[in-house]
């Protein structure tokens, strides 16, 4: 078997199954008529009728509340798992986490539908509490309600459902009770493959190979966010529930929101072989390209919430598994080889804001689109970035002048210092889903002429967003001031700043510095200068 060669070799001719599916979806469920302390005082005064509204009237929902819990799980035979006090030991000492604990129970479940167990933490959590405040008179006070945080406990429902697997239904066990629900898009799939007779075989949390693939996928593009909802409306009717029929009545009802959505591409290669030569190249690449703000090799760091992220490229290696982390504001890329067979490409969406996206379940299509997109786009810029040639007339069309519709459009000069400061700023927004603007371009510019932002023009920008448009390497997204590189803008980019930076400007250097008398380049030029010279006196034509 031939050893792939480059990226895009190990993409075209040594993939032997993928797979796009919805991973990991994290929702936030609240009641979005109590997250505001006037929504929470007209709760307490106009719907259940008291006179004011104060902390004191939740303390006999809260307890409520957690009897149902705590009898539901006696009365099912359900065992409650202490994940604070009483944390579970592995068989070194250490202690279990959530997960493991859950693959525990997992594993005796069998595939019967019902609640595994019930987990409980304290976990810090917005919560509404009451001050004393002072008439204007200064005569009486009256309760307030106000927006805290407090260390309350949280009880986690671990859950086999027969269409999704497992899941968790978290509930925080204070006022105003918000919720948080944990599902795998894949570990609904498997469920979907099973009952419709599809064999597969599972890459841990992924499918290795598939007896109808095209079925496959089909089932994984159905995942939608109706069939979620009617999941979490079927099980937030079986458990205990902290508000009573009449308040779901009157509009206090659970709605889902996305916290964080996982969108994943899984391309299982031929051998580990494949996958080893594609982080090899990729590395490789992104060492020196220029297009992040901030490239760095980090061995043996464990990845936290508190490790820094903004807009940048990482290359982590973790024993000897590379992957490589690409962040834009709070989202992320991800891409690493699974089990050694799989290379998982995983657009992780923290904040579907940032796409001009509502965070509500139904934007979940969108959001789909986007983190897909993402994944293929981050594919097709490792192709091109191991083979930008261009050919002449390409070459040549983009450094001359040129008319468009009769216009006048100025050429991209190969070389000259505005351009290439302009194309390695675009390239800083390869990845950007949602586009960039000429007021996210001028920092990135400037900085990269070494100029103050405030001398670059409104006019001056325009002249170049313009002259990038027309020649086809950035466009317009549709209804809006807002532009992104085309497939032709990556290949001219990347070419014009490869070639520059890493061939010419180095090479004339090693020419024209004195002090670069050894380098391999200036050696051999000084041989071939002097064979020239040699044949021009050998043919009796010097000067």
């Amino acid at each position: 078997m031939k050893v792939p060669q480059s990226v895009a070799d190990v993409l075209k001719n040594h993939v032997v199954y993928e797979l796009e599916c919805i991973d990991r979806l994290y929702l936030n469920l609240c009641v979005p008529r109590l997250q505001r302390e006037q929504e929470v005082a007209a709760f307490f005064r106009f719907h259940r009728g008291h006179r004011f509204a104060s902390s004191a009237l939740m303390e006999p929902m809260s307890k409520d509340f957690v009897r149902q819990m705590e009898q539901y799980a006696q009365e099912h035979h359900i065992p409650v798992v202490l994940f604070d006090r009483q944390a579970r030991k592995g068989p070194k000492g250490k202690k279990l986490k959530k997960d493991q604990i859950a693959q525990e129970y997992i594993s005796r479940q069998g595939g019967r539908e019902g609640v595994m167990f019930l987990g409980k933490a304290q976990e810090k959590t917005p919560v509404c509490r009451t001050e004393r405040r002072r008439s204007p008179d200064g005569q009486s006070t009256y309760p307030w309600i106000i927006k805290s945080t407090a260390m309350v406990n949280h009880y986690y429902w671990y859950i086999f459902d027969d269409d999704f697997g497992p899941f968790i239904l978290k509930f925080g066990s204070y006022f105003p009770y918000n919720a948080k629900v944990c599902l795998n898009g894949h570990e609904w799939l498997k469920r979907q493959l099973a009952k419709e007779g599809i064999g597969y075989q599972a890459l841990d949390n992924g499918i290795l190979r598939c007896s109808d693939p095209k079925g496959a996928q089909g089932i994984a593009d159905s995942l939608s966010a109706g069939k979620i909802d009617v999941l979490i409306r079927k099980w937030l009717a079986r458990l205990p529930h902290p508000f009573k029929a009449a308040d779901r009545r009157a509009g206090y009802r659970y709605e889902p929101f996305i916290w964080q959505a996982e969108f994943s591409l899984t391309q299982v290669l031929d051998r580990p072989l494949s996958g080893r030569v594609f982080f090899e190249e990729v590395i490789r690449e992104n060492l020196d390209l220029g297009r992040p703000d901030h490239v760095a090799l980090i061995f043996d760091r464990r990845i936290t919430r508190r490790t820094p992220g903004w807009f940048r490229t990482r290359v982590i290696t973790e024993g000897v598994n590379p992957s490589l982390h690409l962040d834009y504001l709070f989202n992320r890329i991800k891409q690493y080889f699974k089990e050694g067979r799989g290379l998982r490409t995983e657009t992780t969406i923290n904040n579907p804001t940032d796409f001009k996206v509502p965070k509500r379940l139904q934007s979940l299509s969108q959001l789909r689109q986007i983190g897909f997109r993402a994944n293929r786009r981050l594919l097709d810029v490792q192709k091109i970035s191991q083979d930008c040639a261009l050919g002449e007339a390409a070459f040549a069309k983009v450094n001359q002048p040129i008319e468009v519709e009769d216009q006048r459009v100025s050429g991209l000069r190969y070389g000259e210092g505005r351009v290439q400061a302009l194309l390695t700023a675009l390239l800083m927004f390869v990845f950007v889903a949602t586009g960039f603007t000429a007021k996210d371009l001028r920092p990135q510019l400037a900085a990269l002429m070494g100029i103050s932002p405030d001398k670059l023009t409104a006019g001056r920008l325009s002249y170049d967003l313009r002259r990038l448009r027309l020649h086809g390497l950035i466009e317009r997204l549709p209804r809006s001031h807002r532009y992104r590189l085309t497939q032709q803008g990556i290949q001219i980019a990347l070419f014009w700043t490869r070639t520059y930076n890493r061939l010419l400007r180095p090479g004339l250097a090693q020419l024209v510095d004195p002090r670069c008398e050894s380098a391999p380049l200036r050696s051999k030029f000084l041989q071939l200068a002097k064979a020239i010279d040699e044949a021009v006196v050998e043919a009796k034509i010097a000067a």
